[in-house]
């Protein structure tokens, strides 16, 4: 029997073409035993095709966005003709665009006999696509039984072993001043004009669909980017951020989409990943105090609730949500005054999202401003104090916490 995987974490080699990371380690070649690059590349775009996506199949994976290499990944599996695929999140970085193709293609596969075994964090696609739903946590099989018998409740107290109340904490009840102010941020053809500004206290929401800027714009801010134009102001006063170390001189921070890549050093210890952007904290003489570096880890291990063993656990080790918390801790060890959050809760299970949106608020009631970045729109309503919408790199519209509705979001989110 024919099984493919499509990971959650994306196995492409971004210096390669579309249709050679399709067919990776298994060229179609000809009677010669030559690759056939002409059949190849048909055999690709019939595959993207099937797909309903307009990718060239000669385009460098490189060069894709998140949600495109997600969708060759996606080719990948469909290419071995399997009788079973294993589907890891992999709607992760998709719109709901892409989602709906997506599904589309998995219940025309289960049409053809095709066995499907999906797995997700997002419970709203376990309940439209999935017949039958088992629940594992921690390591142990929990229960399987028809998606049909099982309310979205009961799902959540399985997953988590415990009932969960508000999915989100209560709204801010005042806020307090400026602390970030962003004018006429530009960069290329990626962002256009940009302008906002979020207060202490405050969670702002960047919402947009993927490939509207939302990332470029945190990246822009952060110094993570070069070639960047306009005026980014803290409390009032203009500031210069070159870089990375700029934006972290003036407590500025950001967890990034893609935690693993971006986020962590994962091979290194959850105390070593806590302390880096922080070392002189525990320093003495510029030589590392182990003690020191012991401290602080558990002083954010047990403020952010971090599951692990102890400090000197490998962080690849954690589970997603545990791994979030660590990047969290990195910045509030910076001291940081604005964070930004791309995706804080992508991939990570309904438990730890609910702990993830009370540290966040927890955060802004400290009087930390806030900018977070979700494709989930529930998530960005449920809590967020206000939102910005982008389109194509521009900010198409405001929304205030009493005009909140996914229809006026979406409304924006395409013009």
């Amino acid at each position: 029997m024919g099984i493919s995987v499509v990971h959650q974490e994306l196995k492409l080699v971004d210096s390669l073409t579309v249709m050679e990371n399709v067919f990776l380690g298994r060229y179609v070649c000809n009677k010669m035993g030559l690759v056939d690059w002409k059949l190849m590349r048909e055999r690709a775009i019939k595959l993207l095709e099937r797909l309903k996506v307009p990718i060239d199949p000669e385009t460098n994976v490189g060069r894709l966005s998140v949600a495109q290499k997600q969708i060759v990944e996606i080719c990948k599996a469909l290419s071995y003709n399997a009788e079973v695929i294993i589907m890891d999140e992999p709607s992760a970085t998709l719109t709901d665009s892409e989602l709906d193709l997506l599904f589309d293609i998995l219940r025309s596969l289960k049409a053809e006999g095709v066995t499907i075994i999906y797995i997700s964090h997002r419970l709203e696609e376990v309940f439209k696509l999935t017949d039958m739903v088992t629940v594992f946590r921690d390591g142990r099989h929990i229960n399987t039984q028809p998606t049909s018998d099982v309310t979205k409740q009961k799902l959540i107290q399985m997953m988590v072993g415990r009932e969960l109340g508000t999915d989100y904490p209560e709204p801010a009840d005042s806020l307090g001043e400026v602390v970030l102010e962003v004018n006429n941020l530009n960069r290329g053809r990626l962002l256009k004009d940009i302008s906002f500004n979020v207060r202490k206290g405050e969670i702002l929401g960047i919402a947009g669909l993927v490939g509207a800027g939302r990332t470029e714009m945190a990246r822009a801010v952060f110094g993570a980017d070069k070639d960047v134009t306009g005026d980014v102001l803290l409390y009032g006063k203009k500031i210069n951020i070159r870089n990375v170390s700029d934006a972290i001189a003036h407590r500025i921070a950001l967890v990034p989409e893609d935690r693993k890549r971006d986020g962590l050093v994962l091979g290194m210890k959850v105390s070593h990943n806590i302390s880096l952007v922080n070392m002189d904290r525990i320093s003495k003489n510029k030589l590392l105090d182990e003690n020191l570096e012991y401290d602080l880890a558990w002083k954010y291990i047990d403020m952010l609730r971090i599951v692990t063993p102890d400090e000197s656990r490998a962080t690849i080790n954690l589970s997603g949500g545990n791994q979030q918390k660590v990047v969290l801790a990195k910045w509030l060890n910076s001291d940081a005054e604005v964070l930004i959050v791309d995706e804080p809760t992508r991939g990570i299970d309904v438990g730890a999202k609910a702990e993830i949106y009370n540290i966040l608020r927890s955060l802004a009631n400290e009087g930390k401003a806030i900018l977070m970045i979700s494709s989930e729109l529930p998530e960005i309503i449920g809590v967020c104090d206000r939102v910005i919408v982008m389109h194509e790199g521009r900010v198409t519209g405001e929304v205030m916490r009493r005009e909140f509705s996914q229809e006026r979001i979406m409304e924006l989110a395409i013009r």
